[in-house]
C-alpha cells in the first residue's frame, strides 16, 4: 500500500512519531505491524502500529541503526511503500475487565491502540510503562487522553516508581496482562502476574508475512512464526 507522510517528529532524543495517511482497512487488531520500504535498503523495516483510524496510522520508532536513522530524514508529503496489517495482534476479547498493559521502552507504542480498543469495549485498562530514566518517557499524554491510569517505573527513580515494571505491579489491581518489550521484561512480567496474559515478542525477520521462516520460535504447540502467528503469543503457549 502507498501512504503519504503527514508527520515525522521527535518525541525524545531517540524516539520519533510518524503519522501516515492511507487505507488502514488491513489493520484489524492492536499489536499488528507494518513493513516499511526505505530507499537504499534491501530489507523493509518492521514497525509496530501505535494507533490507527479509518484513514491514517501512527508509528513510533526508536533510532537504533542506519535504517531508523534514515527514517528521521523523511519529510511530510513524501510517499512511502508499506506492507500493512501484518501479524497476529492482541485479542481484546481475551482480556479481562481490568487488564494491565505493560510496555517497556519502545514496547509502549502498541499499548496505545490496545488501550483505546479496550476502552471502546467498555473495559478499564491500566497502562504501566518502564524506562531507564525520566528523559526517555514518551506517550504519557496519549494514555491520559484515553482516560486510562498511567503508572510509570524508571530504573534510576527519576520519575514514578524506582526499579523495574515488576516493582510497580504489586500495588495494582488487574485480572489479565498484555505486555510488549524486551524479552527479559516479558519473562519477568510472565512470572510476576499469574493471570491470563498475551505477550508480544520481537524477532529479526525478513519477509514479515511468513514465507521466509526466519523468525520461527518454539512454542508448546509447535514452531510458530513471530511475523505471521505472532508477534502476540498467549501465556499458555510460551516456552522460555
Amino acid at each position: 500500500m502507498e501512504f503519504r507522510l503527514l508527520e515525522n517528529t521527535p518525541l525524545t532524543s531517540a524516539v520519533w512519531r510518524m503519522r501516515l495517511g492511507g487505507d488502514t482497512a488491513g489493520i484489524t487488531r492492536p499489536g499488528q505491524f507494518v513493513q516499511l520500504k526505505l530507499p537504499g535498503f534491501y530489507l523493509r523495516r518492521p514497525i509496530s502500529v501505535c494507533d490507527w483510524d479509518g484513514d491514517s496510522l501512527t508509528l513510533v520508532y526508536k533510532v537504533v541503526g542506519q535504517g531508523t536513522e534514515a527514517m528521521t530524514g523523511l519529510r511530510p508529503g513524501e510517499t512511502l511503500d508499506l506492507l500493512t496489517g501484518l501479524g497476529n495482534g492482541f485479542d481484546v476479547n481475551a482480556c479481562g475487565q481490568r487488564p494491565l498493559l505493560v510496555g517497556g521502552g519502545v514496547g509502549l507504542p502498541p499499548m496505545i491502540g490496545l488501550c483505546r480498543s479496550l476502552v471502546e469495549n467498555g473495559k478499564k485498562p491500566t497502562v504501566l510503562a518502564g524506562f531507564n530514566t525520566a528523559a526517555e518517557v514518551f506517550l504519557r499524554d496519549a494514555v491520559e487522553q484515553l482516560g486510562a491510569p498511567f503508572v510509570l517505573a524508571t530504573m534510576d527513580g527519576s520519575a514514578g516508581v524506582k526499579g523495574l515494571v515488576t516493582d510497580a505491579m504489586g500495588d495494582l489491581d488487574f485480572d489479565s496482562v498484555c505486555a510488549c518489550g524486551p524479552e527479559p521484561m516479558l519473562r519477568a512480567v510472565y512470572h510476576a502476574a499469574e493471570v491470563p496474559g498475551q505477550f508480544s515478542f520481537e524477532e529479526r525477520m525478513g519477509c514479515g508475512f511468513g514465507a521466509c521462516m526466519g523468525c520461527s520460535c518454539k512454542t508448546k504447540y509447535g514452531s510458530k512464526r513471530i511475523c505471521k502467528d505472532g508477534p502476540v503469543l498467549a501465556r499458555e503457549e510460551i516456552i522460555w
